[in-house]
């Protein structure tokens, strides 16, 4: 295992923020072969246990993997370098797209495009269910907690918050068939109290700042973002669902088809999916006061959702053999992936429903949504189809399938 330098960091995380697209899968692969495979800047087994420690904690696990490396290879400013080259493209090219969204979202050919990218989520959002399923649900518990995952969210509406800490918390209780890796070689770890203040204070300084020029819209975003960041666990897949009812249901700031549209969007740029929280803030504060309230939504909501990751992995990355040797935790990390399975099921029948029907009300004592079965809209049905054919079917890349929905959806309009 080689030491690169400063500028061979900035080169190769530089070339991995540029080509991350096609979602954590892909991205970890990427980091895989560049990092382990092609330079041997870390061994395999580092790597592995680095990826089992980005799933424990919260966040996007590929963005958090990427942070890891970069300290593992030049402590905490190589870490930094990583993870902002991981984050940084993604978040320019989003940025552009909101603001060229907010502005032209509304005329109808965007609008008939957006259709096909639509009708392209429900199949992503799926295809990433297949890969999460095939890996989770080994045992019956492991099905049982998912079952009980999607009941909870989708007809009464559990808070995910909860469905994650209950997981947990069953997974670490009633642990078996756990086999911890062997114990690595104890490690120099710090003292992790300057992190925390360091970095908690870094995270809190938005919230402070807002608080005392009394900005009740951007207090929002930092405090409902902050709280993005701690539940995030199994990636952005599984908090949309929540991310959604909160910013469409509770606080008004987009509608449902908006929400849709940011994760189709956001599907097409390089970086970590939950990216869509930058997205959404800027057409929140966009809708709220134009286009300078919508980069300060944007800046704040980037801020409170990734300066978490650097507090999470500068915090647990010296403990990282320690950690990897406990069985509970192991436990409760399968606990939760399991749980998670059944919280995209959850969102991919929402998005479904919400796309494929033109009508969806609710039953008095249920959350589930419940389509009007005559509003169903052929073309969009047409739609996903044809995205389930080209992503399952002929196994076409997610850029590719969302472009080919996009011409697709335009030309059922013109028909």
């Amino acid at each position: 295992m080689s030491t690169p330098s400063t500028r061979a960091l900035f080169s190769v995380f530089g070339r991995i923020g540029l080509l991350s697209f096609g979602g954590p899968a892909a991205q970890i692969a990427l980091m895989h072969r560049e990092l382990v495979e092609e330079r041997n800047w870390l061994t395999e087994e580092s790597f592995l246990r680095a990826l089992s420690l980005c799933m424990l904690l919260p966040g996007p696990e590929a963005m958090q993997l990427a942070t890891y490396a970069g300290w593992r290879l030049r402590g905490v400013p190589g870490g930094l370098i990583a993870g902002l080259l991981f984050v940084g493209p993604g978040a320019l090219v989003i940025l552009t797209l909101a603001l060229i969204y907010a502005s032209f979202g509304q005329v109808p050919l965007v609008q008939a495009a957006f259709t096909g990218v639509k009708a392209a989520v429900i199949v992503i959002v799926l295809q990433a269910l297949l890969k999460v399923a095939g890996k989770a649900l080994k045992t019956s518990g492991a099905v049982t907690l998912a079952a009980l995952a999607f009941l909870g969210l989708f007809f009464f509406a559990v808070p995910y918050p909860l469905i994650i800490a209950g997981a947990a918390l069953l997974g670490a209780c009633f642990q078996s068939g756990v086999q911890p890796p062997p114990p690595a070689p104890p490690r120099s770890r710090g003292n992790p109290v300057p992190v925390i203040l360091i970095w908690g204070a870094l995270w809190a300084a938005p919230v402070g700042v807002l608080a005392l020029i009394d900005h009740v819209f951007l207090m929002q975003i930092a405090l409902f973002f902050s709280k993005l960041a701690v539940v995030t666990f199994g990636g952005a897949y599984a908090v949309l669902a929540y991310m959604t009812q909160t910013v469409v249901a509770d606080y008004g700031w987009i509608t449902t088809a908006q929400m849709m549209d940011a994760l189709g969007l956001a599907e097409t740029t390089p970086g970590p999916l939950i990216l869509v929280t930058q997205f959404v803030a800027m057409l929140a504060g966009f809708a709220q006061d134009g286009v300078g309230l919508a980069l300060a939504a944007g800046a704040v909501a980037l801020w409170v959702t990734f300066v978490p990751c650097f507090l999470w992995i500068f915090l647990a990355g010296p403990y990282l053999d320690l950690i990897a040797t406990r069985p509970r935790l192991s436990a409760a990390l399968n606990a939760i992936t399991a749980a998670v399975v059944g919280v995209i099921l959850n969102l991919a029948l929402w998005f479904a429903i919400h796309v494929l029907f033109t009508n969806v009300g609710e039953v008095t004592w249920l959350a589930a949504p419940v389509p009007t079965l005559a509003s169903l809209d052929v073309k969009a049905l047409a739609l996903t189809g044809l995205a389930a054919l080209l992503l399952l079917g002929l196994k076409r890349g997610v850029a590719e399938t969302l472009g080919i929905l996009a011409v697709a959806g335009l030309s059922l309009s013109a028909i």
